[in-house]
């Protein structure tokens, strides 16, 4: 690894913003020619990315195009998607066979946590995705993880062998009592595991600040994006190696390339800027979902739970003396084709699944009280 920006491969552009499948591939060309131009060279999927089409879209952006040796690809196994061992290498071959690649630089175990950790040990993911690395299928081996920070200790110490963790880290959830991004970095720190950063930007969120927090940063640097803060406090980090950024648009990729290509880390001053900031924002965020969209293709009302979620925030942040707002227009759209809030009928499925262990069912309820 080299230059600490990762090109995110999960919000990928869509030709149909209701379909984040039908990705616009000519556009990500385009973004891959321009992050590769300026030295940057990481790029990370999963299986279920962009409606499990992300992975085949590495073929037709990177493999068929790019020299193999131009460029590294990430990607993921999940719990959700094995029940036998024979799975393990289905989806693995699969991956191969979508991606067109015959080996991934780097193999993450997905989404580590008090559940998904009991699939995994039961079967021997662990000792299964050593092996590939020491058949040459994989060259380099570790695990996303989204939970506290005493599993993180016990599963680095348990496996020592995983020579990376991927964890969420932001200004927001640096000293969030939920997620605890400081404490499971110093935890992955103490034992000398390389950090990869996803959701610096916290899913849009830190992209879409309050009025007087974005007033903060432009005084102080009026040139810089609201959301190079993030990143660049995400990459300042000593033990982070990578930061991933899901860019959407060549907007984005342009931004995030021009300040991370001769990457300056965060002096006092902006981090100090930056603490007020979280103060502000802390402020109103109702919300703290990241839109990454785990919880919604199970949800049996076929609720846009994220989508939702996002209104509901964007809502909340609105001053009182504005009067008319587009929130409660936008929810009405979607209505047409999805579930209702109010519909939820408490199954759970949706928790179950949420990395950021929200109270998803609590929080519908909020929605649908203030939409409905």
């Amino acid at each position: 690894m080299k230059k600490k920006l990762g090109f995110g491969l999960m919000r990928l552009p869509s030709l149909d913003p209701l379909d984040p499948g039908k990705i616009d591939i000519n556009q990500c060309c385009e973004m891959v020619d321009m992050f590769l131009d300026r030295g940057f060279d990481y790029f990370d999927t999963a299986w279920m990315y962009c409606d499990f089409k992300s992975e085949e879209a590495v073929k037709e952006i990177l493999t068929t195009r790019i020299p193999r040796d131009k460029y590294t690809v990430t990607t993921k196994l999940h719990s959700g998607f094995i029940s036998s061992m024979g799975d393990r290498d289905k989806i693995f071959n699969e991956q191969r066979r979508k991606t067109g690649l015959d080996y991934f630089d780097y193999y993450w175990i997905h989404d580590v946590n008090a559940h998904s950790i009991e699939t995994y040990d039961r079967l021997d993911v662990w000792k299964w995705l050593e092996d590939k690395k020491k058949a040459g299928d994989v060259r380099h081996i570790g695990f996303s993880y989204h939970d506290g920070p005493e599993l993180l200790d016990k599963v680095l110490q348990d496996h020592p062998e995983a020579e990376y963790v991927q964890l969420q880290i932001n200004y927001l959830d640096w000293d969030s009592l939920g997620v605890r991004s400081r404490e499971c970095y110093e935890v992955a720190t103490k034992h000398g595991k390389p950090v990869i950063v996803m959701e610096p930007v916290k899913g849009g969120t830190l992209a879409n600040v309050p009025e007087a927090a974005k007033k903060l940063f432009k005084d102080y640097a009026p040139n810089a994006s609201i959301p190079s803060w993030a990143v660049r406090y995400a990459a300042s980090l000593e033990n982070v190696c990578m930061v991933l950024s899901g860019m959407s648009n060549m907007e984005q990729l342009d931004d995030n390339t021009s300040y991370m290509k001769d990457f300056v880390p965060l002096n006092e001053e902006e981090y100090g800027i930056i603490k007020k900031a979280v103060n502000i924002i802390n402020g109103g965020i109702a919300i703290p979902c990241t839109g990454c969209a785990y919880c919604a293709p199970g949800c049996p009302m076929n609720i846009n739970i994220p989508r939702y979620f996002s209104l509901y925030n964007a809502e909340m942040q609105e001053v009182e003396s504005k009067g008319w707002t587009p929130q409660n227009e936008y929810y009405d759209n979607l209505t047409k084709e999805f579930g209702k809030a109010s519909a939820c009928v408490g199954c759970g499925q949706c928790e179950g699944v949420c990395p950021q262990h929200l109270p998803i069912i609590e929080n519908l309820k909020l929605v649908a009280d203030k939409f409905e």
